[in-house]
């Protein structure tokens, strides 16, 4: 079984990374599992360099195989905030309920077309041959007019899908 240490204290992330990888034979360990609280400096300039950064300095404390992921959603209207500052939009201890509040009151009279989104994901895998992987994947979308779901974590209970006419925290799990 490979170990792999996926470099996040994000509990609803590692909820849904478990989920996605259950059939693998793979040992998932979060950082806490771990028993690492690493400070990391994310101050890369885009998804894909703080998900490089993240996988790399865990795997150089570590010597263990690491995923690491940067996300976030990005609002067309506000130039693209909160982008790479998601998880720390507005104080990184600011909870979502207010953040979210928060863009919709910036987009209160903001017609449907001009409310588009989208979510980021780059994750990054780093062996300790020092070969780093990444991936990314964007779903398009609008911020949607009020809260709305309990499914998932963060941004989703505003982030409006049309294809499916509900926000991702509506989705079942």
């Amino acid at each position: 079984m490979k170990k792999i240490i996926f470099a996040t204290t994000n509990e609803g992330k590692m909820d849904e990374i478990r989920e996605i990888l259950k059939d693998l034979d793979i040992e998932l360990l979060s950082l806490k599992d771990a028993g690492l609280n690493p400070d990391i400096d994310e101050n890369g300039k885009t998804f894909e360099e703080n998900a490089i950064i993240k996988a790399k300095t865990v795997m150089e404390m570590t010597g263990e195989m690491v995923l690491a992921d940067d996300s976030g959603l990005e609002v067309d209207y506000l130039e693209k905030a909160p982008g790479i500052y998601s998880a720390r939009f507005l104080g990184e201890d600011t909870p979502y309920s207010f953040k979210n509040q928060y863009i919709l009151d910036q987009l209160a009279n903001v017609k449907e077309k001009d409310r588009s989104a989208r979510f980021v994901c780059v994750i990054a895998l780093a062996s300790p041959n020092g070969e780093v992987i990444t991936r990314s994947g964007v779903i398009e979308g609008y911020i949607a007019d009020k809260i709305s779901g309990v499914n998932g974590f963060g941004y989703d209970p505003i982030f409006y899908l049309p294809e499916y006419q509900c926000t991702t925290a509506e989705l079942p799990p």
